[in-house]
């Protein structure tokens, strides 16, 4: 079979979110799963998107994604490139198509123009950590993610 990554297009996302909701299963997460088509399509495609998805497929299927968003680095003084999810499904599993995908950003934001490609891993997922220093990325241990959502961001905001 072919493997051909390209971008997303509106036909795609229930494919995404679908394997969305299998990153999230994976992960132990799926209590955190608010999205559905209509915000994933907005997210998208809409007046204002906000993130870019490229879809990896074998044949005429969708077998992996990656999405991704540029921020911005006060230290480099140039935009980056940040990979929100990578996901490939079972059936693809172990033929290359996670480093492509990684590859194919990689590519990506040196033409951007971009200071840094980042992303996360959880640190449990030994497998993932090993996959990313294959790469070549550095996984650093002295950061962590500060998060703030719900009531606690709504009481954040009033004060």
């Amino acid at each position: 079979m072919s493997f051909l990554i390209r971008p997303a297009t509106p036909a795609d996302v229930p494919a995404v979110l679908a394997m969305i909701r299998e990153l999230a299963e994976f992960e132990r997460l799926t209590h955190l799963v608010q999205n559905t088509e209509a915000m994933l399509h907005d997210t998208l495609f809409g007046e204002r998107p906000t993130v870019e998805c490229v879809v990896g497929v074998e044949g005429d299927a969708p077998v992996a994604f990656a999405l991704f968003f540029h921020n911005y680095s006060t230290f480099v003084g140039r935009r980056g490139l940040y990979l929100e999810d990578v996901y490939v499904r079972p059936v693809g599993r172990g033929k290359g198509y996670g480093g492509a995908l990684v590859r194919h950003l990689a590519r990506l934001a040196q033409q951007r123009g971009c200071g840094r490609f980042e992303w996360t891993v959880l640190d449990w997922n030994e497998n993932a950590i090993g996959f990313y220093r294959g790469l070549g990325a550095d996984v650093l241990p002295d950061w962590r993610i500060c998060r703030v959502t719900g009531d606690a961001l709504a009481r954040l905001a009033a004060s």
